[in-house]
């Protein structure tokens, strides 16, 4: 039989090459056969032809319009002939499509209603005989006739149901653009980040995927020579009232009984939130900061990324992510290639979005250094808190988008300062160019910036417009209170149960609060009756050798020895500079005083577990700011203790003394 001449691409997928190695370009031998038409499609193998088909050309991303006529380019198809497309990827099914029109240049097809982009194989049929013809990702566009503009690589449309939306910001993580009129735009772009993403406009959505992560970036091909059309449909909403739930630290590594404390304590608390306020009409949205997986435990322990994302997906709230210093594979030791593992499964490490009236902003501020990781063989896992130069270039371009009164809420794991002590002097920065970041902010109403990192509560208010919430962790200590034999509390270092925070925006009014996993709101404090904690070897390290029960005084700090004067250590997570602490005993006011202390209920929940199994705690208690003493003139009087936090709200304890140490002390 003769040969004849099938054109087809190389069969790795470019996104795929977009994944392994975004910015250098490692497979640009890959990119070199990428086209963004069949026209321009290079013969590169012949094969033999049972169907004496010729010049048949499919692209290896093919830009289709939904539900529409699609041609494939080549001579000899039949009225008759039947095209499989064969999902490459498992995410979809596969379609068997009649051709409705053949020509002596091309063949058309009409798309199924149900039709889902992504990677298929084509195949083709006539009667009892099957053909490969080659593979392809099968992208929508809105507008497959969109010309293209010299020097511009990434264009596309921006829409609702097919009509265009003016002025959203379009971007790749270096330049960015705004829609026309009619919702186009054209972006120039160098493709090194390997992504285009659109800053959701307020009063919008983007379609929420299967896993409730919300769809507002697309993969690029990695050549730069190759026109990409990327469109990003949205639905309109009204969301100026909305919930935002900020999740920080969740370490899941299925260690631990991780798996299990996240989704009976964490998932099934803010599902219950998220019922609750829905029913108010209001939009709610989970706000991650970073620290989603335990790199330590990707390859040992098969949890990595896609697992954590089968977890969040349990959670009834769209999920944007910001990526933590445990997000990096341990297996490279270079910032931007250990980050692909992130920007394969959830995207750009940076970017920004508005939902109702506030603009949020997601940055990446760790550089993740790794020395001696390759593959194989897992680093020192070691980094810096810092923002590299061109999201600081990134990130000047798109504020110059945003009005000066617009609300800002900014994302970023590792603390931008350092821990508050008790004397309510301004604390240094923690990230090495914070400085830089707060300049960039200074024309702002209002900032607040949301970090995790530590494990802790604290605020930091550097003046009436600018305050970081660092905020204390779901995992709290690393989930080992929570695990069998241990505490059966959720106890995080600094003395706050496991949590999350609750943000309450109307407009460009903005309320927060600290949600303690498994308790009401109103559980914002924690008080003990000195008199009544002695942290001894004996009564909480029982079982320990002599080596470990020698280590009880060091790790009980100050509640090694005994305590009878009367005094009471009050815990308040949430406290900041604008909270109110009083303390009332038989009608009298008694002196507050603001401390720098450790939480005795963590040290027993978790320091002294460990110690009873000789092994030395692994994770320090924090010497935390949110403590105040008093001193009680008796042992057995009850005490009033009255919080007020910055927006007025009253929680409140009548303190019965002696009150008992133990580990459900609340």
């Amino acid at each position: 039989m003769m040969l004849k001449k099938i054109f087809f691409p190389y069969k790795k997928d470019s996104i795929f090459c977009v994944f392994l190695l975004l910015s250098f370009l490692v497979f640009f031998s890959c990119g070199k056969e990428v086209v963004s038409g069949p026209e321009e499609l290079p013969p590169t193998t012949t094969i033999p032809n049972k169907l004496e088909l010729e010049d048949v050309r499919v692209p290896l991303v093919w830009d289709v319009e939904k539900e529409a006529t699609t041609r494939i380019l080549g001579k000899g198809f039949q009225a008759n002939d039947e095209i499989t497309l064969e999902s490459l990827d498992g995410l979809t099914k596969s379609f068997q499509i009649r051709l409705s029109e053949t020509q002596a240049s091309h063949a058309s097809f009409l798309l199924p209603a149900d039709f889902i982009e992504g990677r298929y194989t084509v195949l083709i049929s006539r009667g009892d005989v099957k053909q490969t013809l080659g593979s392809s990702t099968f992208n929508f566009v809105l507008r497959a006739d969109l010309p293209d503009i010299a020097g511009k690589t990434i264009k596309g449309v921006v829409h609702i149901a097919g009509k265009g939306l003016a002025n959203v910001v379009v971007s790749d993580g270096h330049d960015l653009t705004k829609t026309d009129e009619d919702g186009v735009y054209y972006l120039s772009s160098n493709k090194r980040t390997g992504y285009v993403f659109v800053s959701i406009p307020g009063n919008h959505e983007m379609v929420i995927s299967a896993n409730n992560l919300p769809t507002f970036y697309r993969y690029t091909n990695p050549n730069p020579n190759v026109v990409d059309t990327r469109d990003f449909e949205l639905k309109a909403v009204n969301n100026d009232k909305h919930v935002l739930l900020s999740l920080a630290d969740m370490h899941l590594a299925n260690r631990n009984e991780d798996l299990n404390q996240f989704q009976t304590g964490f998932i099934a608390d803010a599902n219950q939130q998220i019922a609750k306020i829905q029913t108010t009409g209001k939009k709610v949205y989970a706000l991650t900061l970073g620290d989603l997986t335990w790199e330590t435990y990707w390859y040992s322990n098969n949890f990595m990324l896609p697992e954590y994302v089968r977890e969040i997906a349990k959670l009834h709230a769209p999920v944007f992510n910001t990526i933590g210093n445990h997000d990096n594979d341990p297996y490279f030791a270079s910032d931007w290639l250990s980050e692909n593992a992130y920007r394969r499964i959830l995207g750009p490490t940076y970017y920004s979005f508005n939902i109702g009236q506030v603009h949020y902003v997601v940055l990446d501020n760790i550089e993740y250094i790794n020395a001696g990781g390759s593959t194989g063989n897992i680093g020192s896992r070691n980094y810096n808190a810092r923002l590299a130069e061109q999201q600081i270039a990134w990130l000047k371009k798109d504020l110059e988008t945003v009005d000066p009164s617009t609300p800002i809420i900014v994302a970023t794991h590792i603390q931008l300062h350092n821990a508050p002590s008790s004397n309510g002097t301004l604390p240094g920065f923690r990230m090495s160019n914070g400085q830089q970041l707060v300049d960039l902010f200074a024309r702002f109403e209002r900032v607040h910036v949301l970090t995790g990192h530590t494990h802790v509560n604290y605020r930091v208010v550097r003046n009436n417009q600018f305050m970081e919430h660092n905020t204390a962790a779901i995992c709290a200590t690393w989930w080992w209170t929570g695990r069998s034999g241990y505490a059966g509390n959720h106890i995080a270092p600094d003395g706050s149960p496991g949590g999350y925070g609750i943000w309450e925006m109307d407009g460009k009014d903005l309320k927060w609060q600290y949600k303690s996993i498994g308790y009401q709101e109103d559980y914002q404090f924690r008080s003990y009756d000195l008199n009544n904690v002695h942290i001894t070897a004996a009564k909480y390290a029982p079982s320990a050798n002599a080596t470990h029960q020698n280590l009880v005084a060091q790790y009980a700090a100050d509640f090694a020895k005994e305590n009878r004067n009367n005094e009471v250590l009050i815990n308040v997570w949430g406290y900041d500079p604008n909270w109110t602490v009083s303390v009332t005993e038989n009608g009298s006011a008694l002196s507050v005083q603001r401390v720098t202390s450790f939480d005795p209920l963590h040290i027993i929940s978790y320091a002294m577990k460990r110690i009873n199994v000789n092994a030395v705690p692994t994770f320090d208690a924090s010497n935390s700011s949110h403590m105040f003493k008093v001193k009680a003139s008796s042992a057995t009087s009850t005490l009033q203790i009255r919080v007020t936090d910055r927006f007025g709200k009253v929680y409140a304890e009548d303190m019965e003394r002696p009150k008992a140490f133990n580990y459900a002390t609340r």
